[in-house]
């Protein structure tokens, strides 16, 4: 008996995550991405002979499907994954840590929460608050987090040095832009249920190389290849083919569609005939990252620095990826996006000199990388699809769907998966 075709177009993690699923259920595989790299937006390619992730892309150990993805494509051992918690925050005026200790959540941040020097008493407070309403699971009133945060009565210094260098790399939108019920499962996902969950992990390789990896799993894969348009049966009960833009076109006997919503929209034309919510709603946000090359006339001192959040910048992570190398991450970067690179990499040059391991280096050349869709946010009433159409053999995948996560790589694989199980049982 023939094995079943399927088409997964859209070769990032969500194609990528449905296709090794639905490889490895015996489904005959072949994947369509337009571009000749794999990995959607979170991939890497070369700037000037150096091979640089399109992002400082990070998972947190809550990721489980993520780490799941990588490892059945054979490259667990490329992800690192820190033991526990521990963060360096910079300030204008100092640094403070946030480490976890060996103790069971949410107590395990009590202590050094106590000690973290970049709040005042009535801050922590307030944030102390706010963390014990998240936890009996504060309703959030399709409102945005900015507003959940005031009904809390949280003080500017709190939202400032606590819930934005956190919250908004975490969700890459603005705190007033933000769904307050996204912001919540984070906290209570990454904070405040295990006491493992908000450790940072990353990968130790260019993420073109998992994405490769994964993709070798499926029968065959169409680089550099769009899909101009879908073809149903004759009364529109199934899908039958896709037509490439050179013309070419193929049948299958199932199809998921792994896209942007404005890659969707444009083509399923109609997304209301296949039972799809609207997508004009989904707003693109964009995430801008600087890699920096230095020289330090100190080195040693740079020994004990792996990656700091700076409070009061448009730089809100900075990660050390190498000897002379950091990488400054620069989310809901609207402001800057469209910045020459020259202005750019000075910005970041100069952020990066609050971080005292970074005094007096030199900066020797940098690059910058920009994503106009690193991430797509909805207003709070707006509908989700789920991987689910009216068609029995059409699936939908996406960070941006409806896995009950954010908009995340974990929430990436997560719907790749649930789509390919869509499939398997329409």
């Amino acid at each position: 008996m023939a094995r079943r075709s399927v088409a997964v177009v859209g070769g990032g993690l969500a194609g990528l995550a449905a296709g090794l699923e639905l490889s490895d259920a015996g489904y005959e595989v072949e994947l369509f991405e337009r571009s000749r790299l794999l990995g959607g937006r979170a991939t890497s390619f070369e700037i000037d002979g150096v091979e640089v992730d399109n992002g400082q892309h990070v998972f947190l150990g809550c990721c489980s499907d993520f780490q799941s993805f990588v490892g059945r494509a054979g490259m667990g051992d490329r992800l690192a994954l820190q033991e526990r918690f521990d963060a360096l925050v910079v300030t204008r005026d100092g640094t403070s840590r946030l480490r976890a200790a060996r103790l069971p959540a949410p107590w395990h941040l009590l202590a050094s929460f106590a000690r973290f020097g970049a709040l005042g008493i009535r801050s922590k407070i307030d944030v102390a608050r706010a963390l014990a309403a998240a936890a009996r699971n504060g309703d959030a009133r399709n409102e945005t987090f900015a507003q959940w945060l005031r009904r809390r009565k949280q003080s500017d210094e709190a939202i400032r040095v606590f819930w934005t260098p956190f919250f908004v790399p975490a969700l890459n939108v603005a705190l007033d832009e933000m769904d307050a019920s996204e912001a919540l499962f984070t906290l209570r996902t990454a904070f405040l249920g295990d006491a493992g969950a908000a450790r940072f992990g990353f990968s130790t390789v260019p993420l073109a190389h998992i994405a490769d990896a994964a993709a070798a799993r499926v029968a065959r894969v169409h680089r550099s290849t769009s899909v101009a348009s879908l073809e149903t049966n004759a009364d529109a009960t199934r899908l039958e083919g896709l037509v490439t833009t050179s013309g070419e076109r193929r049948e299958f006997d199932a199809f998921v569609l792994a896209l942007t919503p404005p890659q969707l929209h444009r083509l399923l034309r109609e997304p209301a005939r296949y039972g799809v919510p609207p997508l004009e709603v989904f707003t693109p946000h964009p995430i801008v990252d600087v890699h920096l090359r230095y020289a330090s006339p100190h080195p040693e001192r740079v020994e004990g620095f792996d990656f700091a959040a700076l409070v009061d910048s448009p730089v809100q992570w900075v990660f050390r990826k190498g000897e002379g190398y950091l990488c400054c991450s620069m989310s809901a970067a609207d402001a800057h996006y469209r910045r020459s690179s020259e202005d750019v990499i000075r910005l970041a040059w100069d952020e990066v000199q609050a971080i005292p391991a970074m005094r007096g280096a030199r900066l020797e050349r940098g690059a910058v990388t920009r994503n106009p869709e690193a991430t797509f946010s909805a207003p709070p009433d707006a509908v989700r699809p789920g991987p689910e159409t009216s068609l029995a053999n059409l699936a939908l995948a996406g960070s941006w769907t409806r896995t009950g996560w954010p908009d995340t790589m974990e929430s990436a694989v997560r719907s790749g998966f649930a789509a390919a199980r869509r499939i398997m049982t329409g």
